[in-house]
């Protein structure tokens, strides 16, 4: 036994790090020691990896060949053999290294210092005598029997199964399972379950216990072993199949035909009570008056056969089974298994549809061959597979076989699929009509036609997206643009399409705004922040105005232009010219600067954009016509009669012009000709003399009625004077 100080004393001495240069290692070891030995004096810091090679150990002559030191290889302990003297020799200077056969060193050197502890052994004028008692102890780490435990075992947990012990001192237990089940050690070394066992879940553990020092290290090369054996219980009942499909049995099929065999499975020890099955069947009952049993069950095998009993074509049976563990005995644990058993028959059953006839469907003219229209479903109640198969056909209402069948046989699901174009010109609906069939040749009486379901195919008429004259556009205009200018016009690829109503969505700088009907793309603001060079994407959407939901896009580029360095010329007025008012499809050709060499050199066309005049961009609208010219057109459907300037900003490249047209707007004879103001014709009044003849007028006839007013009033007043006598009565008739 190694004594404990010895065991404190390798705890303090310092280990190396493996791959770096081992440090010098300290061992006292006292003279004259009386224990057994080998002596394990400490662990040398050896590789833990497995290094093919030898320890080599050196130091003072004669040390490594025949001295008192040695190094177990198992486990890398420095050990001494026999007791030392340090009278003969006080210090032992040894070097450990692991070389290859070659010589090659592979680790090392270690350099260990082992110093000889002086004893009192030297006599003097006195002398003692001791008596020391040896009592040698019995070796406790031994293998221990196997430990058996009955699964679900209802005791207080953790429970105590065993116990190791290691003889020697500061002494930890480790305790590995295999597999990890639920067990642990107490440095006592007692062993303990902290739950219950499941043997279906495990039914042997091997767990194995190590004694260690408090670095870890074994004190025996291997460690004690215990199985643990779970016992079984009865704790698991018979366990049924899933229930299948039903099991198909010909009618008028001879007694003992087997119909089917139970498969049941308990988890318990195979070969046990706990796993012994017995079947006893539970229904269906013997009818009454019967002679036997339509279907008998075998209870030690659990086979079903037919029995004496006749069974009805068609019919569907459950067979209900009750299987037992334990052989049947009392306590044994069971379960109920079912079987579902159908007699088929003859096939006396026409196939017919679900449904005779379904809602319309509809399908837009674009449809591309080969999409499902609809799937059918079909059944046959006959219930012998063979006799299930079912063929399908269009019947009537395809002549041009622009529709098609498509199914598997003996499912009962058809799908109607297209197989041409549609076209709602030619045949705006469909009224297809299609029959099933047995395959098989029906038997029994009248079996019957096949039969139909009619299916109706609206087609709808479709109306393709809006298309605009260009996949894309780009403009190019100087930073110093003002508002309002015209850019570009976004027009629909086909001018007789529907109208199209435009926006910008992405116009983040609000620098553009765009016309929603007639497409006209203009300058919103002025271009602060613009820089010459850069680019500005937005992007135009447009929606058909009578479908919403039909819309195309495009991307617009606007390409920033140096500003001109030079001042704006503002170039002659332009000629007048005469408009209509209420507007009418009519308007004014502006033209770009004329004798322009750029133009006449192909240098790239003008651009025309209305100048950032409020009132002006209010009541007209400007379109180019082609690089050179544009038309100026009354944008309110009234403007006031008079003449009117409209200035006109005109670009090209980084040169800007501003053109003041002059438009004299009319009211219009039916001709579309203005109507202009007629001077005075001689002979005619003015329109002073003709109210001079108006008031003279009015004054003669008011003065007419007073005096024929005067003249009644006076003639009312003298026959009120005359007495009453001197009035002549009238005579009678």
């Amino acid at each position: 036994m190694v004594p404990a100080w010895l065991c404190l004393l390798c705890l303090f001495i310092p280990q190396a790090f493996p791959g770096a240069q081992p440090a010098e290692v300290y061992v006292d070891v006292p003279e004259n020691y009386g224990g057994n030995f080998p002596l394990y004096l400490t662990k040398l810091p050896l590789p833990r990896k497995e290094t093919e090679g030898q320890i080599v150990l050196s130091g003072d002559s004669g040390v490594a060949a025949d001295g008192p030191f040695a190094v177990d290889p198992q486990s890398g302990f420095l050990l001494v053999t026999r007791a030392l003297d340090r009278e003969e020799q006080a210090e032992y200077q040894l070097q450990v290294t692991l070389e290859t056969e070659d010589g090659r060193v592979l680790w090392g050197p270690q350099h260990v210092l082992v110093r000889v502890k002086d004893e009192n052994d030297q006599a003097s004028g006195h002398q003692a005598t001791a008596t020391v008692d040896v009592s040698v102890v019995e070796n406790t780490w031994v293998p221990l029997d196997p430990v058996h435990l009955a699964e679900n075992l209802q005791v207080p947990y953790p429970h105590h199964i065993a116990q190791v012990h290691w003889s020697g001192g500061d002494v930890h237990y480790h305790l590995e399972s295999q597999p990890l089940g639920p067990f642990d050690v107490d440095k006592e070394g007692k062993l303990y379950v902290t739950r219950e066992l499941d043997r279906e879940a495990q039914a042997e553990y091997l767990l194995r216990v190590r004694a260690q020092n408090t670095r870890g290290e074994d004190y025996a090369a291997e460690p004690l072993e215990l199985p643990v054996v779970v016992m079984d219980e009865n704790d698991n009942m018979p366990v049924c199949p899933p229930r299948g499909p039903a099991i198909s049995i010909p009618e008028l099929s001879p007694p003992g035909t087997k119909v089917a065999k139970l498969s049941v499975e308990d988890a318990d020890a195979p070969g046990s009570p706990n796993s012994h099955i017995v079947y006893r069947l539970l229904s269906p009952e013997p009818e009454e008056g019967a002679m036997g049993r339509a279907l008998e069950l075998d209870s030690t095998s659990g086979s079903v056969t037919l029995g004496d009993a006749p069974l009805q074509a068609g019919r569907d049976i459950l067979l209900q089974v009750l299987v037992i563990d334990l052989g049947g005995a009392e306590g044994g644990l069971s379960s109920t298994c079912e079987i579902a058993v159908t007699i088929t028959d003859i096939n006396d059953h026409a196939p017919e549809f679900t449904t005779s006839q379904i809602e319309p469907l509809s399908l837009p003219e674009d449809t591309e061959p080969g999409t499902l229209v609809t799937t059918l479903m079909a059944t046959d109640a006959d219930l012998e597979p063979a006799f299930r198969l079912m063929d399908f056909a269009i019947e009537a209402g395809d002549v041009e076989g622009t529709f098609g069948l498509d199914w598997e046989p003996g499912s009962g699901r058809v799908q109607l699929r297209l197989l041409k174009n549609l076209s709602y010109e030619a045949a705006p609906s469909h009224k297809l009509v299609v029959v099933v069939r047995s395959v098989a040749e029906p038997v029994g009486p009248d079996p019957g036609p096949g039969a139909t379901v009619t299916v109706t195919v609206l087609v709808e008429r479709v109306v393709p997206p809006p298309q605009l004259d260009q996949e894309s556009y780009e403009a190019s205009v100087p930073v110093s643009t003002p508002a309002g200018s015209l850019l570009l016009t976004i027009r629909p690829s086909d001018p007789m399409s529907n109208p199209l109503r435009f926006s910008l969505v992405n116009d983040s700088e609000g620098w553009l705004c765009i016309e929603e009907v007639s497409g006209e793309v203009h300058i919103a603001r002025a271009l602060q922040g613009a820089q010459p060079g850069a680019m500005y994407t937005v992007l135009v959407e447009a929606q058909d105005a009578d479908e919403p939901t039909l819309s195309t896009s495009a991307t617009l580029v606007v390409h920033f232009l140096k500003a001109p360095s030079a001042p704006t010329p503002t170039l002659a007025p332009e000629p007048s010219r005469h408009l209509c008012t209420p507007r009418q499809d009519r308007g004014v050709v502006v033209g770009g600067p004329r004798g322009d060499p750029d133009l006449a050199g192909g240098h790239g066309p003008y651009s025309f954009a209305l100048g950032p005049n409020p009132t002006a961009q209010r009541d007209w609208r400007l379109r180019a016509l082609n690089g050179s010219h544009a038309y100026l057109t009354l944008g309110l459907h009234w403007v006031e009669p008079r003449e009117h300037v409209v200035p006109i900003v005109v670009s090209h490249h980084d040169r800007v012009w501003q053109i003041q047209v002059r438009v004299i707007v009319c009211r219009c004879n039916v001709e579309g000709q203005c109507m202009r103001k007629v001077g005075r014709m001689k002979g005619m009044p003015t329109k002073l003399s003709a109210v001079g003849i108006l008031v003279g007028t009015l004054i003669a006839i008011g003065i007419f009625l007073i005096l024929v007013f005067t003249h009644l009033t006076l003639a009312r007043k003298k026959d009120l004077d005359q007495p009453v006598d001197s009035v002549p009565l009238k005579a009678a008739v």
